[in-house]
């Protein structure tokens, strides 16, 4: 099969997760939709990578090895910008998809849509819950920017020509982490047709729970990428102060999870200066109090 003939081509970067990559792979070779290859981007992994892709023995996957210096965008803008097929898919190399992923991401771009996103069980070790992403409403630009990403990189499928001419994934610095985020919300604002499906047709997997220097470089990133895009003189003061206010509110919701209250209370502090009438903000705020004054009193009982 010749690549350009190819109507879907799986981006996979990787570093060092070969047994997570064979997953990830298995579950492409299972598609009952079999026009597709695999890119296997290698950020020069030092377990055996080569030898799990190797192992599959299938022409239709190839591995290339490239330095991406820590920014993953440049892993997949690797094998984007030499892309012939029709469509590309992006896969971690920690995910993976269920056996009717690709035809029906497929039968949904020939209906005339630009880009299909399905729904994705996020699993852990001690947890799992079904994420539906969107909903519709909230793909078209403006709201995707003012109401936050309601996309996944593992669960989206689009037109490659489109990502190719909004330019693939920005390589920012201060992107890393929310790069698919700014790629959307381009993406929409260049008038990318998006359609949602609410089937489970990818597994996301999560590790261990985020620690507080993880949490404080996501969310500054998805700051960056809001920040980038309220310069536009369509959005009032207003406006960007009660988006960056939810940025704020995002911030504190993770930290909290993550166990780390101070980090939570200042965040909390940051949204209320921007969005005071944000009534969420309180709710949020008190129970981290509550929690800090609950641990106290276990602390001067023990």
């Amino acid at each position: 099969m010749s690549e350009t003939t190819v109507r879907v081509e799986v981006i996979i970067p990787t570093y060092n997760q070969a047994d997570f990559l064979r997953e990830a792979l298995r579950s492409v070779v299972d598609q009952d939709f079999s026009d597709w290859k695999v890119t296997v981007v290698n950020n020069i992994s030092t377990d055996h990578t080569h030898e799990v892709v190797a192992a599959f023995g299938n022409p239709k996957i190839q591995v290339v090895d490239f330095a991406n210096h820590g920014v993953i965008a440049a892993s997949r803008n690797h094998a984007l910008n030499d892309s012939c097929a029709e469509f590309v898919a992006f896969l971690d190399s920690d995910d993976w998809w269920s056996p009717h992923k690709l035809s029906q991401c497929v039968a949904r771009l020939d209906q005339g849509n630009d880009l299909v996103c399905h729904a994705e069980e996020w699993r852990s070790e001690t947890f799992s819950r079904v994420v539906k992403y969107g909903p519709q409403r909230r793909t078209a630009y403006r709201e995707l920017l003012l109401g936050g990403n309601c996309l996944s990189t593992s669960a989206v499928v689009g037109r490659t020509r489109l990502f190719q001419q909004v330019g693939g994934f920005s390589e920012r610095a201060d992107f890393v982490t929310a790069e698919d985020y700014d790629l959307w919300l381009r993406l929409s604002k260049a008038g990318c047709k998006i359609s949602l499906i609410d089937d489970v047709l990818g597994t996301f997997r999560i590790h261990s729970a985020s620690a507080s220097s993880s949490v404080a470089r996501n969310c500054a990133a998805e700051m960056a990428v809001v920040a980038s895009h309220l310069t536009d003189g369509e959005f009032s003061k207003f406006t960007k102060r009660r988006r960056m206010g939810l940025s704020h509110y995002a911030a504190a919701r993770a930290y909290h999870k993550a166990g780390d209250l101070i980090s939570a209370r200042r965040e909390f502090a940051q949204a209320f200066r921007f969005a005071p009438f944000n009534m969420r903000l309180y709710a949020g705020y008190g129970l981290t109090v509550f929690e800090r004054l609950r641990s106290s009193t276990s602390s001067g009982q023990a």
